[in-house]
């Protein structure tokens, strides 16, 4: 081994994963500079670094020194210490500052800061409230410090140590030792797997029951990845047992045992639930109301929830009783209508000219309690929406319209001329009190016609939000196409509405003569009906063949940067969304994205970025939003531009679609992805005037119908699919839809089996 001290310049490459960093130093006594790498967790320009480690010559990259330890030593000249302070160590502090401080207290400058912080205001032009900023920036600083140190010692990434210290403060190291499995449940971007290595680390044996707790509820958590609200208690079992390298008897234990498993729950069949539903659903209008839905085992073997989504089924079903029995502010109305008068009159006088079943979805929304309305691409689900909406504005009611997403309820606005919004913002979360949302069974909106469109999406845990909100008096119209993928999130909520037949639906499948005309539309009926899409004198509607997934890849780029734009004038930024069905390989997300981004948004002198793992976000670039977050108010699927990059405060601005700015620190930045190209999941509820789909067999074991369908309906204009003409075929002959475990259709059955609309 040999030593090496020095004084780092500048830090070439960091990855926030492993900690792995490229460095350019100083060696002590010297004019030249060299190359180390290695795991240096949070170094800085201006630190002086004694190293542990070998010379290596390689092939590319020449002569560099392999870290294998080290040790820091702060900066003892002037001009160190005024690197490291700009470097971007502590926000507030940037190079201009950083001068002004050392110019003012110079080599003391560090011990200044350290034991003396108020002193910071002799500098020139410092603030009061700056100097907080620094002073709490430099104690948070040192202590993600020793979270990091402590992280590196178990081989872990060093870019959650500052998620840590935020989420825990101060008690952060005493958090993580004393329960690191704490880490799975509170701190988001950190799994089972990363706190059982933290706690294989500690020293915590395998059959700790507080391990297989967590290991039972991180296996509920993937399943809800995957769609569902439950496992069957047997392969819950048999999953955690082969995850966590323990008997299925020990995972069995551990599931009975309420202290361990926590925030589980097992819903046995019995008779007595059984009978208790029935007693539910025979109920007079007064007691039903009062009366929470008991639980219902949706299959023969124990189901095993995580709780809240056992609470949000039970919730849906409840609520949706309530509703159908509820007495209704309008019904008595609209029952006594003409209807074959009100139907000519809105052909006569506002030429609204409606099929047989678009009429029966419109007096079934004003005339039931919940009502479903649903169908493909034209075929007419807007124009019987707006006529709801007329009609129901023409006698004074209120209507209230929501969407899932904030592209959705923009789409559903422009269609309707009326106002709508995301669910969220209709029932107006806040972040103070007990609950995320102000509206609930309390404080319900104000409406009386509730319209949700874009159903598919909606999963099981916002449904119950949704509905707990809803008031009694109120109609439920829900819209959505159920041939769509269903929802991200956990459940199925719109086909288990249909498959329960708990309310009144209406399906149009008649696609009207202008829809006709569409290419977009037309195929997306036949790859819906299992036929192959045509191609043959289109406008609309096109395929060039790439076999090879580079090739496919880079034809991707091609279409999507220069010939598009080139021949339909439409700009490659703002106007064409690359769907694919990966995210992984040469033509996934992430390659896809990196590619575009290269074309698209080029590295420039001036042009400010940020690396965060393995993605650089530059000023300009397209982003999409990936989980819901409250406290900044933004969703799960929100897509928008990088608007300022700001390495002294460190922080990023989105400028969002419904032109709201958010602000996000650093650390935030793994709740973002480019957006150039997206899963063809997260697309759902957006609409985008061109859409290209890249589509390979390598894609197999997503090549589905519904999948297809699905991206092909978010193009408004034009719609172009590159690839293998085989893959094409295997997703449209596919109707295979992976199955979900959920309980939400037996629930509804048995609460709402005394409610059923009657006309």
């Amino acid at each position: 081994m040999s030593s090496l001290e020095g004084t780092i310049e500048r830090i070439t490459f960091h990855s926030e994963q492993d900690g792995y960093t490229v460095a350019r130093l100083t060696p002590r006594g010297k004019n030249y500079v060299v190359t180390i790498v290695g795991k240096l967790i949070g170094v800085k320009p201006g630190e002086t670094l004694v190293l542990e480690g070998e010379w290596r010559d390689h092939r590319e990259h020449g002569r560099q020194f392999e870290v294998a330890s080290y040790r820091t030593l702060m900066p003892a000249t002037i001009d160190g210490i005024r690197r490291y302070l700009g470097s971007g160590l502590i926000k507030g502090i940037g190079p201009a500052t950083a001068k002004k401080i050392t110019e003012t207290f110079g080599k003391y400058t560090l011990d200044v800061i350290e034991q003396s912080p108020d002193r910071l205001v002799e500098v020139p032009g410092l603030g009061r409230k700056k100097i907080e900023v620094i002073k709490q920036a430099w104690k948070e600083q040192q202590q993600i410090k020793d979270v990091m140190i402590f992280l590196q010692d178990l081989g872990l990434p060093t870019g959650l140590s500052v998620k840590i210290y935020k989420q825990y403060g101060d008690s952060a190291l005493e958090v993580v030792r004393a329960n690191p499995y704490r880490l799975a449940d509170e701190v988001y971007g950190i799994g089972f797997i990363t706190a059982d290595q933290i706690a294989q680390g500690l020293g915590i044996p395998l059959d700790d029951p507080q391990r297989i707790g967590a290991g039972l509820r991180y296996t509920l958590s993937q399943a809800t990845d995957d769609g569902h609200c439950y496992l069957p208690a047997e392969e819950l079992i048999s999953r955690a047992a082969a995850l966590l390298g323990v008997s299925a008897e020990q995972a069995e234990d551990a599931l009975n045992d309420p202290f361990v498993a926590g925030d589980i729950e097992i819903v046995w069949p019995s008779d007595v639930h059984r009978a208790a539903q029935d007693t539910c659903a025979e109920m007079d209008e007064g007691d039903l109301i009062a009366a929470p839905v008991p639980a219902l085992l949706p299959t023969v073997a124990p189901a095993v929830y995580l709780k809240p989504l056992a609470m949000a089924e039970q919730g849906v079903a409840s609520a949706i009783a309530r509703l159908l029995h509820a007495p209704s502010t309008m019904a008595d109305f609209y029952r006594e209508a003409n209807w074959p008068r009100v139907f000519d009159h809105l052909a006569e006088r506002h030429a609204i000219s409606l099929t047989e079943r678009q009429q029966e979805a419109v007096r079934l929304a004003l005339t039931a309690k919940v009502s479903i309305l649903t169908g493909g691409p034209g075929t007419g689900k807007t124009t019987t929406l707006r006529t709801v909406i007329r009609l129901l504005q023409a006698r004074g009611y209120r209507a209230a319209l929501a969407s899932p997403t904030g592209r959705a309820a923009k789409r559903l606005a422009e269609a309707t001329g009326a106002e709508a919004k995301t669910i969220h913002r209709l029932l107006e979360y806040s972040p103070q009190g007990g609950s995320h949302f102000r509206r609930n069974a309390d404080w319900p909106l104000e409406c009386d016609l509730l319209v949700i469109d874009e159903v598919s999406m909606l999963d099981v845990l916002l449904a119950n939000h949704l509905f707990k909100a809803t008031p009694l008096g109120a109609h439920v119209l829900l819209v959505g196409d159920a041939d769509q993928l269903p929802s991200v999130g956990p459940g199925r909520v719109l086909r288990d509405l249909l498959e329960s037949q708990a309310a009144p639906s209406v399906h149009l499948d008649v696609i009207f003569r202008q829809a006709a005309g569409s290419g977009i539309i037309t195929n997306a009926h036949r790859i819906n009906n299992g036929e192959l899409p045509q191609y043959q004198a289109l406008e609309d509607f096109f395929f060039f063949s790439a076999v090879e997934p580079e090739r496919c890849a880079a034809l991707t780029v091609e279409l999507l940067a220069e010939r598009i734009p080139r021949r339909f004038a439409f700009d490659p930024r703002r106007d064409i969304q690359v769907l694919t069905p990966m995210h992984r390989g040469a033509a996934g997300v992430a390659n896809l994205n990196r590619l575009l981004q290269e074309a698209l948004n080029p590295a420039a002198a001036g042009k400010a970025e940020r690396r965060y793992g393995d993605t650089v976000f530059r000023l300009g670039d397209r982003v999409i939003q990936l989980r819901n977050n409250y406290e900044l108010d933004v969703y799960n699927g929100d897509i928008g531009a990088i608007t300022a990059i700001d390495p002294v405060e460190q922080q990023l601005i989105v400028r969002f679609e419904d032109e709201r700015l958010i602000t996000y620190d650093f650390s935030q930045l793994d709740e973002l992805m480019l957006a150039y190209a997206l899963s063809i999941h997260k697309s759902q509820g957006g609409e985008y005037p061109v859409v290209v789909v890249p589509l390979l067999m390598q894609h197999y074991n997503l090549l589905q119908r519904n999948l297809l369908y699905t991206a092909v309906t978010r193009a408004r204009e034009l719609v172009v699919l590159a690839g293998d003409r085989k893959a094409v075929a295997v997703a449209t002959r596919n109707n295979r839809v992976l199955e979900r475990y959920t309980g939400l259709n037996e629930r509804l059955q048995r609460a709402c089996s005394s409610s059923r609309y009657t006309g």
